[in-house]
């Protein structure tokens, strides 16, 4: 029995890494991020700091833009005497920009890996989810 060969194959990407977000698109969905925020998120999960802390609360909710992802965090602060550090980022919320001003939607989960639950979602529909789906509540 002979032994097969070796042969390169050419296998596209499967992610649109030289996909570009337009400048505009960017301004606009960080417009509307910051409303999301204001209006919904802080409201609701914002508390003010406790007497007495005995665990890591938030402080800040804020989102961002890294290559042609948009991400939602919050800010933590962390009580105690043997804090590393005073605070810490936790995300909880990504889109990712697929073209045509659709989004793939996605939360993190509690092992920091990023679940998909939608794709090619619009603008709208992903804030609205954001807002009220307890998946992403920070």
């Amino acid at each position: 029995m002979a032994k097969q060969q070796k042969r390169w194959v050419y296998t596209p990407s499967k992610t649109k890494s030289n996909l570009a977000v337009p400048a505009a698109f960017k301004d606009e969905i960080k417009r509307r991020g910051d409303e999301l925020i204001e209006s919904t998120l802080k409201p609701a999960h914002l508390k003010p700091p406790p007497d007495d802390p005995q665990f890591n609360y938030i402080e800040q909710i804020d989102c961002y833009w890294r290559g042609r992802y948009f991400y939602f965090f919050a800010t933590y602060r962390v009580v105690g005497p043997n804090a590393i550090r005073p605070t810490f980022e936790s995300k909880f919320a990504r889109m990712e920009y697929q073209g045509n001003s659709t989004f793939n939607l996605a939360f993190q989960r509690f092992n920091d890996q990023w679940f998909e639950i939608g794709h090619a979602v619009s603008a709208d529909d992903c804030f609205d989810s954001i807002g009220s789906d307890p998946l992403f509540h920070p």
